[in-house]
């Protein structure tokens, strides 16, 4: 399916400079991004993915990540290249805006918006038969699990979710009383579930939202709301 593209045109109006230095000034977080430049375009569209599975956000291409304005020279060519890598790994309709920043003859700063995805979550195809799909935590674009995959699916899709606080979850209210959370891994363990049974726990009790989900670079970690 074609997915949704604007091509960067020059704009040198000052408040759009403007606007770039108080983003510039914010510095990097949960719903913006800087890029020195795209010479991996992949990853710039994991990126992207992180931002659509989430809150949305800016990726700012040409800007240093301790803030400086390094500019890049050829913003077509590196929009080119994140356009055919989107093609390539990405399969559903992906909706973005780019822009491009003049901050002198020959060095441009391109922007990308990237609104919340409708269709979320969105996966990253490594190949024909294996995806990835990422989230953003913080200043941080992470791989999702499969339970956080399907929590953003599920969510999506906002029916009624109905479940027995039983033996099991009862344990895990009584284990959060004294933690501030708990992995998956802590809950089989905790409850003797297989992998399968636990994981499904979790996901219920996240959607029915007794509990959260927080990704993290080594797991994901829930906790009470």
């Amino acid at each position: 399916m074609k997915k949704t593209k604007n091509s960067a045109t020059t704009n040198i109006k000052s408040e759009e400079v403007l606007e770039l230095q108080r983003l510039v000034f914010e510095g990097e977080g949960h719903q913006l991004e800087f890029k020195r430049k795209a010479s991996h375009p992949e990853k710039i569209v994991r990126e992207m993915i992180a931002f659509a599975n989430t809150e949305g956000g800016t990726i700012l291409i040409g800007v240093d990540d301790n803030g400086a304005l390094a500019g890049i020279k050829y913003p077509d060519e590196e929009l080119l290249s994140i356009r055919e890598a989107l093609s390539k790994h990405v399969r559903q309709p992906f909706v973005y805006h780019d822009s491009l920043i003049t901050l002198s003859e020959n060095s441009f700063v391109l922007r990308l918006d990237i609104p919340p995805n409708l269709k979320r979550p969105i996966l990253f195809w490594v190949d024909s038969k294996n995806f990835e799909s990422y989230v953003r935590v913080n200043d941080m674009s992470v791989k999702a699990s499969d339970e956080m995959t399907e929590i953003i699916r599920r969510k999506r899709q906002k029916k009624d979710i109905r479940f027995y606080f039983a033996e099991h979850e009862l344990a895990l209210m009584k284990y959060l009383d004294k933690y501030p959370a708990i992995t998956s891994n802590e809950f089989q363990k905790l409850t003797g579930l297989n992998q399968y049974s636990a994981s499904r726990k979790l996901i219920l009790l996240v959607l029915a939202n007794v509990l959260k989900i927080t990704a993290t670079e080594k797991g994901d970690l829930y906790s009470r709301i």
